[in-house]
């Protein structure tokens, strides 16, 4: 058995060792595709005019992040039959197939690259897989290709000398004789594997662009991380990494639902042209983004459960904080996840038919709380307690444009990892308070908590001391509200304090308990409320309000007086109607007065009243055709804006 493991081992210090191969081709294709980055640059250069030296390197190494990804999802294949622990692996016909396999499928994602060289100048974003719906119907496609090669021999050449410098570079396996007999193929097949089980697990965190379980599988969005400007995602990317994954991924189309611009904009449009005559506000602005706050476990806007039901609410010091503030009694989300919450909360996007951030349009411009205060001189922050780059948080701060960004990295004890999500709550709280403290007036900053989350648990010295409730996180909501209050009891002792503009909300649900928020309704049920310590801003509105609303909000009650382009309203602009619209199950529902309207996208599917029927059961589309009409009118004017703007990479004021 002994002489068997020295001859296994010796064998896999020779030339000929596949897994040193494995990594010098993978190797080869790196260096492959970060020579199309530079090629891409260089080619659409013009656009790239205020790229640095310094940038382009940051974008050069990030980009080797997606390069990872989408390299090992074009060869799984080849990695899995390569690695298969048996002998017949080092036969010459065996290693001649896998070459062709290898040059083949590169050279077809080496050859995405290439095109999107001279493609981008005419989409401004790399090639996704609508590129296959969009020539689907081309009934001339067999003559596109040769046609793009005869104008664009050059691209053509540099694809043929990228394969060719694969194919020479490749190397080959050369057979090695094998030991014979059944211990050393047990031996053999048993070590084969456990490293295929090894590079498996690589394979995996390379695909999703890390191992930790907070992180997201990355997507377009993440490029964000490396960029100034949001045309220069396209850098970072890939082109095959753009098309993997997009696939699959349900896309918007344009809609013509007007035929007429000037109709469409009468009806609706998200174009905001501030009539401000008073110069800026120049207030500080702090928000709240609370994982999982819903409605229902809020004791102020329960009060109707606690007369009927029993009901006992979970945040005592936010309902203390409600009174002394301005709050929307029918405030809802416009998304269901953690990444649908902060485009709507801070950039006015809501979601429709597929979170913003993974998405193709994820790296169109944007405009933002964040990038309208800035170039009004606010210092602007993003806080989240995660690790850093956790759920694309980071990049869509930098694209949305906060000067900085607070991670776990940037927190200074390790110790109060939660071991799941990030640092708890309370402690980040008053990282969140003595940073804030630090930062030049005016500024604007937001965070986004972790603590009231699954697997729901609370430190381990508050076991027991905030109620458990009825479900696992009503516990986790009294600690987050404690740490709520910790918060505000450091920050008023500090002078910027009564200069600041609080906005507390939600990113979206969670567990529910009460039937009305178990409705497609009372799904997107969170709060929103606006806080100022002089009191001024203490009230009640029994309007519809969401978070789409909390951009332009802001900005309308700072004076802020540039247009912009918001999908919210103005809620201290009492022309305004209010109205709430969001999507889910593949339908869009808008909210307008005592009604919502469920609608598919091409018919109206259900008319209710939510104040006289909070749970959904009476349709009165059939009775009430006008107020039908009226409603779909409306929505159908919102969704064609989105789509357009979305498409057309038209979401900021030019």
């Amino acid at each position: 058995m002994i002489q068997v493991f020295r001859q296994y081992f010796s064998d896999i210090t020779l030339k000929g060792n596949i897994y040193l191969m494995l990594f010098r081709r993978f190797a080869l294709l790196m260096l492959i595709f970060t020579l199309c980055r530079v090629l891409f640059y260089l080619f659409n250069i013009d656009f790239f005019a205020s790229v640095t030296a310094a940038g382009l390197l940051r974008m050069l190494a990030g980009g080797l992040w997606f390069d990872t990804s989408a390299l090992i999802y074009t060869n799984i294949l080849y990695i899995v039959l390569f690695l298969l622990p048996f002998t017949f692996r080092y036969n010459e016909w065996y290693q001649r197939v896998l070459k062709y396999l290898f040059v083949v499928t590169n050279s077809v994602a080496i050859g995405a690259n290439c095109a999107d060289f001279i493609y981008f100048r005419f989409t401004m974003r790399r090639t996704t897989a609508t590129v296959f719906s969009e020539f689907k119907h081309e009934t001339n496609f067999g003559s596109l290709i040769p046609k793009f090669i005869a104008d664009y021999w050059y691209v053509f050449l540099i694809w043929i000398a990228l394969t060719a410098i694969l194919v020479l570079l490749y190397g080959r396996v050369r057979p090695i004789n094998k030991g014979k007999g059944f211990r050393f193929h047990l031996v053999y097949g048993f070590n084969g594997l456990v490293l295929l089980l090894v590079f498996a697990t690589l394979m995996v965190g390379g695909m999703r662009g890390g191992f930790r379980h907070s992180t997201r599988p990355i997507t377009l969005s993440n490029a964000g991380q490396y960029i100034n400007e949001p045309l220069e995602a396209a850098i970072v990317l890939n082109t095959p990494f753009a098309i993997y994954r997009t696939l699959g991924k349900k896309s918007l189309v344009k809609v013509d639902y007007y035929k007429n611009p000037k109709e469409l904009d009468e009806v609706y449009t998200p174009l905001h042209k501030p009539q401000v005559t008073d110069s800026l506000k120049r207030m500080n602005v702090v928000i709240f983004i609370l994982e999982s706050f819903g409605r229902e476990y809020i004791g102020a806007y329960n009060k109707h459960l606690k007369e009927k039901d029993g009901y006992t609410g979970f945040t005592p010091f936010l309902d203390s904080l409600i009174g002394h503030s301005l709050w929307f009694t029918h405030s809802y989300g416009n998304g269901r996840k953690s990444i649908d919450g902060m485009p709507s909360v801070l950039a006015s996007i809501p979601m429709f038919v597929e979170p913003y951030f993974l998405t193709s349009y994820s790296t169109n411009k944007i405009n933002s709380i964040a990038s309208a205060l800035r170039a009004e001189g606010y210092h602007t922050a993003f806080f989240h307690g995660a690790p850093n780059g956790s759920m694309g948080f980071q990049a869509f701060a930098n694209v949305a444009g906060f000067e900085e960004y607070y991670g776990m990295s940037e927190y200074p004890d390790p110790s109060h990892f939660d071991g799941m999500w990030g640092v708890w709550d309370e402690e980040f709280f008053q990282f969140f308070a003595q940073t804030l403290n630090k930062f030049p007036q005016p500024f604007c900053a937001a965070l986004f908590s972790v603590s009231s989350h699954h697997p729901f648990k609370v430190p381990e010295r508050y076991e027991g001391v905030f109620p458990k409730g009825t479900l696992p996180i009503h516990q986790c909501i009294a600690y987050t509200d404690y740490s709520l209050k910790r918060f505000f009891e450091t920050v008023s002792r500090m002078d910027w304090y009564p200069n600041t503009l609080f906005v507390i909300t939600a990113d979206h649900p969670n567990q529910t308990q009460f039937p009305e928020y178990q409705t497609s309704v009372g799904a997107f049920a969170v709060p929103l409320i606006f806080y100022r310590p002089d009191n001024s801003l203490a009230g009640q509105k029994d309007e519809f309000a969401q978070q789409i609303d909390i951009m332009p909000s802001v900005l309308g009650y700072l004076h802020y007086s540039k247009p912009f382009i918001a999908f919210g309203r103005d809620v201290f602009d009492s022309t305004s109607k209010p109205f709430v619209v969001n999507y889910i199950n593949n339908c869009y529902q808008y909210y307008s007065d005592d009604y919502v309207l469920i609608f598919d996208g091409k018919k109206t599917l259900g008319l209710y009243n939510i104040k006289d029927d909070i749970m959904l059961t009476n349709n009165l589309q059939g009775q009430l055709p006008d107020r039908v009409n009226e409603m779909e009118s409306k929505l159908k004017a919102i969704v064609q804006q989105y789509n357009s703007r979305m498409i057309d990479d038209n979401l900021v004021v030019k």
